[in-house]
C-alpha cells in the first residue's frame, strides 16, 4: 500500500526556505543551500545525481509515483514546468483553480482529496509530499506517513517554517550521514 513521505530540506533552525520567499525566489533568500546536498543539476539525467548516501535518498524520492504539493509550492516553484519526474501532480487549491499547464497536474478542493487520488495514481509505490502548510494540514488530519528530512548544517534565522504548532509523536526510523547533510526518515506516530 502506498504511503505518503514529506520530501524536505531543512535547515538547523527549522526553515525551509531563507527570508524573502515568493515567485522567482521560491526558495527565499539563501534558501538554495538546503539543496546543495543534491549536487549541480544534470541536464541529461532526471535533474541531479547526488553521489553515495544521498543518492539513495534521491533514488527513493524518484521512485514515487504521485506527488501532493501545496499550492504555494506550486506557484513559487514555477509550476516545475508542469512535470515533476513523469507522474501525476496534486495540487489542493481553493476556489477556481487555473488551466493545468500539462496532463499531470490536477488540482482538486483539498488536501484530503489529493492524498486519496494520489495513493490511487500511486498504486503500491509511495507518494512525495511537498510543501511546509501542506505538511502540517496533512499531519493535523492523520494523512502523513512518513518524513524524510535532509537535516542542513546551516542556521537560516529567518524564512518559512517547516512546522507548526501542533504537536506530533514521530518515530525515529533511520539516519544516514552524508556529506553535507544528514538524512532523517522519521513514521508518523498514530
Amino acid at each position: 500500500m502506498a504511503k505518503s513521505v514529506l520530501y524536505m530540506s531543512m535547515s538547523l533552525d527549522g526553515f525551509i526556505t531563507g527570508p524573502d520567499d515568493g515567485p522567482g525566489n521560491g526558495l527565499g533568500n539563501g534558501g538554495l543551500r538546503l539543496h546543495e546536498w543534491l549536487g549541480p543539476p544534470v541536464p541529461s539525467l532526471p535533474r541531479f545525481d547526488p553521489p553515495g548516501l544521498s543518492g539513495q535518498v534521491f533514488a527513493e524520492l524518484m521512485a514515487t509515483r504521485a506527488v501532493v504539493v501545496g499550492r504555494k509550492t506550486f506557484d513559487y516553484a514555477d509550476h516545475w514546468g508542469g512535470d515533476h519526474h513523469g507522474v501525476p501532480i496534486f495540487v489542493p487549491t481553493r476556489g477556481t483553480p487555473p488551466e493545468p499547464q500539462s496532463s499531470w497536474v490536477h488540482y482538486v478542493p483539498d488536501a484530503a482529496t489529493a492524498m486519496r487520488a494520489a495513493k490511487a495514481a500511486a498504486g503500491d509505490r509511495d507518494v512525495m509530499v511537498h510543501g511546509a502548510d501542506l505538511a502540517q494540514s496533512l499531519l493535523r488530519e492523520g494523512l502523513l506517513d512518513e518524513l524524510q528530512i535532509q537535516l542542513i548544517p546551516v542556521v537560516l534565522g529567518a524564512g518559512r517554517r517547516l512546522f507548526g504548532a501542533d504537536r506530533v509523536e514521530l518515530e525515529l526510523t533511520r539516519v544516514l550521514d552524508a556529506p553535507g547533510v544528514t538524512h532523517l526518515r522519521y513514521r508518523v506516530s498514530k
